[in-house]
């Protein structure tokens, strides 16, 4: 019988090395095919300041500084997601994506959407209309779905049949204002001061609030309610744990993260969530 199969979507650049190397490691561990799909067939790369740390600090704009990393070495990949992306490079069928326009719901068991944040290759991926409908198929077949980080954007554009969003009357978590925030200032403050928006995909425009333009607030405009989206409780076990910025699970310590589970679908709001992400995937694709 052949093996079950999960597709992932990238933009051709710039999507979050941890959130996709980690996920492909783990669902393939488990005895599924993964393949992949983006927008002109052609093999995806990652965000290459998550993979080096070199260009986060504040010297990183220094040719001959650069490679001095602080803050960098900080906010990079871990080294298991660094070997996973390397691995990932050699994979067949991450050399081979499909283009979006190939992608059918029938095709595939299960779908999972990454994330990312480097506005300069992820807004092709989030932005995609041919993606966002074959995202919208796939929640209405009911197949298993998991969306991480910016990843819950898209799924947040996707439209049902009766042209809501199709995460409508869903419970959702994504990368929340108070994490975007808290990254966003640590690079314009004290990292790349000369590009300072490195952490946001979208700026908020003249008359807007602030965090408007940020993942939790998209989100949860396309919801049947703000509650629906929803973060760690103050009485979580472990909630400076999962809260911190400072932790990421393992696949031995799922205590750091945070992942919401809503039938089929699941969700995640960063890398420090995708060990146990992926893992509550897997356990509802079907065997």
């Amino acid at each position: 019988m052949p093996a079950k199969t999960v597709v992932i979507p990238l933009p051709n650049r710039d999507f979050d090395p941890s959130e996709v190397a980690l996920s492909w490691q783990i669902v393939r561990a488990a005895g599924y095919r993964v393949c992949f799909a983006t927008p002109d067939g052609r093999p995806a790369r990652g965000d290459p300041l998550m993979l080096t740390g070199v260009g986060l600090d504040p010297w990183g704009w220094i040719p001959g500084l650069r490679q001095f990393r602080l803050l960098g070495l900080l906010l990079r990949a871990r080294r298991g997601a660094r070997a996973a992306y390397q691995a990932l490079l050699a994979d067949a069928q991450f050399r081979q994506p499909l283009r979006y326009e190939q992608l059918a719901v029938a095709d595939f068991d299960g779908l999972l959407l990454p994330g990312g944040h480097w506005a300069r290759g992820m807004r092709d991926y989030l932005e995609s209309e041919v993606l966002q409908r074959f995202v919208g198929a796939f929640f209405a077949s009911d197949k298993p779905l998991a969306a991480i980080c910016h990843g819950v954007v898209l799924a947040a554009r996707s439209k049902a049949t009766d042209g809501r969003s199709a995460l409508y009357g869903r419970k959702t978590t994504g990368l929340t204002w108070t994490m975007e925030k808290s990254a966003w200032n640590l690079t314009r403050f004290y990292g790349r001061f000369w590009a300072p928006n490195y952490y946001r995909t979208y700026l908020e425009q003249p008359g807007e609030s602030a965090g408007y333009r940020s993942v939790q607030a998209e989100v949860s405009r396309a919801l049947a309610s703000p509650n629906d989206f929803l973060e760690v409780p103050a009485e979580a076990p472990d909630h400076l744990r999962k809260t911190s910025g400072l932790h990421r699970d393992s696949l031995d310590d799922s205590r750091p993260a945070w992942v919401v589970c809503d039938g089929n679908y699941i969700s995640a709001r960063w890398p420090g969530d995708v060990h146990s992400f992926a893992r509550y995937f897997v356990e509802r694709l079907p065997q």
